[in-house]
């Protein structure tokens, strides 16, 4: 076995655009459907339409379920809410899909702005200041602390945890982006390595919480852990599920987003951790550039750093002696 190569996808896409994925090498799909089309037929439909191009859905994710802000805020629509993602995660048991995406960010990831860069060979690509992002005014109707975060998390794992356990699909849990201790006015639940063993440890052992580890997170703050020696901790404790594979152009506070070899860290060498402790779970390229029309947009323009992330995994595999 080896790592499952994977690509963020929608819901719709066209037939020629599937063979376009396929034609990558790529057999998962970390898919985003919307709440219009997250109904059983719908998705049946879409799951054999897939299938006709040799494809599979990986990673279930609802965006407006995914970062619900009426969840992790514990508005009064809370319970509306819950059930919906309950519901959701049925879906993804019927529709074969072994992962729902979920993270704790209820005004989404926080950039500065989207353009080309110094470090994005003038490729459209999102960059933060962090100073920039920590004199805005709060997001919300006021400020949600560490207590009352993590208070919702809980709650929130009493109720989809048993939901998970019985349709066999699996939590996979992104970090805050970027991960700092708060982001407009509301606590960040995930910013450290030390954030993600109190939030399994919550799970109560439970299999059915695991780690979506965003390297770009990792790399994004200085001291969020050790990333080497964390994909080795996760992978062990078979609490690894997928790997967002990103580079950034330096540690907050700023960065750029960049191809894989074009940030600071050592990309081989994270992938050669990888493949050497074992790790058999989805792995993808996370943020695309923005993509020109007339290459294919932004889905044209994941397949370079697709192929790259794919010649990192066999280069490793064959220096390791697994191919």
């Amino acid at each position: 076995m080896s790592i499952k190569v994977e690509l963020p996808a929608r819901f719709g896409h066209t037939e020629e655009e599937l063979a376009f994925i396929r034609e990558m090498g790529v057999e998962y799909l970390n898919l985003n459907v919307m709440p219009e089309n997250a109904t059983l037929p719908q998705m049946r439909e879409e799951a054999k339409r897939l299938a006709r191009f040799g494809l599979k859905i990986s990673d279930l994710a609802c965006p407006p379920l995914q970062k619900n802000a009426d969840i992790i805020l514990g508005r009064p629509e809370r319970e509306q809410a819950v059930s919906q993602f309950a519901d959701f995660v049925r879906l993804a048991g019927d529709v074969g899909a072994p992962l729902v995406s979920v993270a704790w960010q209820p005004n989404g990831i926080f950039r500065t702005g989207r353009g080309p860069g110094r470090n994005t060979r003038g490729g459209t690509a999102f960059f933060a200041d962090l100073y920039e992002i920590e004199g805005r005014p709060i997001s919300n109707d006021r400020v949600y602390d560490f207590n009352e975060i993590w208070n919702n998390f809980a709650c929130f794992l009493e109720r989809i945890l048993p939901i998970c356990e019985q349709t066999g699909v699996r939590l996979a849990l992104h970090p805050n982006d970027p991960p700092v201790p708060t982001l407009g006015g509301v606590a960040s639940l995930i910013c450290s390595t030390m954030d993600y063993r109190r939030a399994l440890a919550l799970a109560g052992g439970s299999w059915a919480l695991g780690v979506k580890m965003c390297v770009g997170c990792w790399l994004e703050k200085p001291g969020f852990g050790n990333l080497l020696e964390d994909i080795q901790e996760f992978q062990t404790n078979g609490q690894l599920v997928e790997v967002h594979f990103r580079n950034v152009s330096s540690p907050l506070p700023r960065f750029e987003e960049t191809l894989s070899e074009d940030g600071y860290a050592n990309m081989y060498e994270i992938m050669k951790t990888l493949v050497r402790c074992g790790f058999e779970g989805f792995c993808s390229i996370d943020h695309g550039f923005a993509g020109y029309p007339s290459t294919g947009g932004q889905l044209g323009s994941m397949a370079y750093p697709t192929g790259h992330m794919k010649g990192l995994l066999h280069a490793a595999e064959y220096e390791l002696g697994l191919r």
